[in-house]
């Protein structure tokens, strides 16, 4: 990846982090932690896979992409603004009363293809859209992006069983592997381990990288698209948190907003590293 193309990408994932942490501790609620550890792959799929147009959000050869793991929300919004979707100034009305962002994706919002929330139905959306590419015979591609706590419903795997059975190679499921949940990590809430190997096992191309890596996902999405006959499925090792040291992989911070001290120490984290990738 050329070094100007990663830098920029840094900087714009710092900035998701920025509008993660001022969105909650607006909102006084939320779910950082989830949130964080998306920022990168977020980042990479607006700026550097997907074709969205903010000019024409419904635009027929777009890319779609479902946040099936809605509560990340916050991160999605940032990118949403970076990329002209929003205004920047509506960050800071998250979860309020009239807001356009709500604390799980609403189709009502401009750039969003799903309405999500209810953790493992995105997926299903997801493997719908893809077969509608296929059945219209359309070169678009559909990405959905999984928690590792949520494929422990049930219904992912449904989906997984249908994706595949239907060969749909224009279907990238990106798992979160953060390895945290709300009540404590996914090995000792109800294990999903081996992942990649599960999703092996229902027919899937299965890539794992460091989901904080824009050089590892450039890779795996190349070869996602060089698939054919079968789905993707993109096992992300991340870091709960990242980005704001005191947040860094622990559980508590599934799903609560900083407190005063709080969103100084995080906001001054991040906007220090914003300024060491923009010198």
């Amino acid at each position: 990846m050329d070094k100007s193309v990663l830098k920029e990408l840094e900087k714009r994932a710092c900035k998701v982090r920025i509008d993660v942490i001022e969105g909650t501790f607006n909102a006084g609620c939320g779910h950082p932690g989830g949130s964080l550890s998306a920022a990168d792959v977020l980042t990479y799929l607006y700026f550097n896979e997907m074709r969205v147009y903010p000019s024409n959000e419904r635009a027929e050869n777009r890319d779609r992409f479902v946040l099936s793991k809605g509560h990340a929300a916050p991160a999605l919004y940032g990118i949403l603004a970076q990329k002209g979707f929003i205004s920047q100034e509506e960050i800071k009305t998250l979860r309020k009363v009239g807001s356009t962002l709500q604390g799980h994706p609403s189709i009502k919002t401009p750039g969003i293809d799903m309405s999500t929330g209810s953790l493992g139905q995105g997926v299903s959306a997801a493997a719908g859209m893809a077969l509608a590419g296929k059945l219209d015979k359309k070169d678009y591609r559909v990405y959905a992006l999984l928690g590792d706590g949520e494929i422990e419903e049930g219904e992912v795997w449904e989906a997984a069983m249908f994706a595949a059975a239907k060969k749909l190679d224009n279907l990238v499921v990106i798992v979160d592997n953060n390895n945290l949940q709300i009540d404590g990590t996914v090995e000792e809430v109800n294990s999903p381990y081996p992942i990649d190997e599960k999703f092996e096992a229902f027919g899937f191309n299965v890539i794992n990288i460091d989901g904080h890596s824009f050089e590892d996902m450039e890779k795996a999405f190349a070869a996602a698209r060089e698939e054919k006959g079968r789905p993707t499925a993109i096992i992300m090792k991340t870091v709960k948190g990242k980005g704001v040291s005191f947040m860094e992989d622990v559980c508590s911070w599934h799903g609560k907003a900083t407190d005063a001290e709080q969103y100084i120490t995080a906001i001054g984290e991040l906007k220090l590293r914003l300024a060491e990738l923009e010198a």
